[in-house]
């Protein structure tokens, strides 16, 4: 995997990838900094995702070439469908916040390019879903073993979520799918998913 089309797009947008994964709101996530309002805030917005991320996964596990391809990606829109929304319904619901806010510029410009990829071809939903579930395990990852919030259920879970060998699978099955398809596809396709992984990088800052 390393060298490969995945690692390419990376590094063609490394500065924006390396403010993410060491951004000051995962840092004071992990050592319980937040307020409430903070994170009751981030969640609603990011809850608001969820339905475009859904469609996303779903459209590149019908376009997936293979049942092996497909399988792990179904089985993660299981966990996205059951224990990540519980997750937020349950967060939520803690803080006292109602599902259903008026997305932020920023999120909804991030719904409309999920709902976008997911009308393009396997490579073009890969690169979205690959920077979203790949960023969120690099910051993951880089905080989890410092994290202080054990005594925080809400803000450990969320850290939880995105870190431990799991999620790296989930995300080597993503990268390996990418990879692959940069072996295949032509040029002006490279270009088309160069540009939506661009995209998904300068939302998630």
């Amino acid at each position: 995997m390393e060298g490969g089309f995945t690692d390419q797009l990376r590094l063609a947008n490394y500065a924006t990838w390396d403010k993410i994964i060491n951004h000051e709101w995962t840092d004071r996530l992990a050592f319980g900094s937040l307020s409430d309002s903070q994170m009751s805030t981030y969640l609603l917005q990011d809850y608001l995702f969820l339905d475009a991320f859904v469609v996303l996964l779903s459209s590149m596990i019908s376009k997936a070439r293979c049942l092996d391809d497909r399988i792990p990606g179904a089985q993660f829109l299981g966990l996205i469908t059951s224990s990540e929304n519980t997750y937020f319904v349950d967060s939520l619901a803690h803080y006292n916040v109602a599902p259903g806010a008026t997305p932020k510029p920023v999120t909804q410009s991030f719904i409309d390019l999920m709902l976008e990829a997911s009308e393009g071809t396997l490579a073009e939903c890969l690169a979205v879903l690959t920077v979203c579930e790949w960023s969120y395990c690099c910051w993951g990852t880089r905080v989890a073993p410092n994290s202080k919030v054990s005594d925080q259920p809400h803000f450990q879970r969320w850290i939880d979520l995105h870190s431990g060998e799991g999620f790296e699978n989930l995300v080597a099955y993503l990268r390996g799918l990418l990879d692959k398809e940069g072996e295949v596809i032509g040029a002006d396709e490279k270009e088309r998913v160069g540009k939506l992984f661009e995209q998904a990088v300068e939302l998630e800052l």
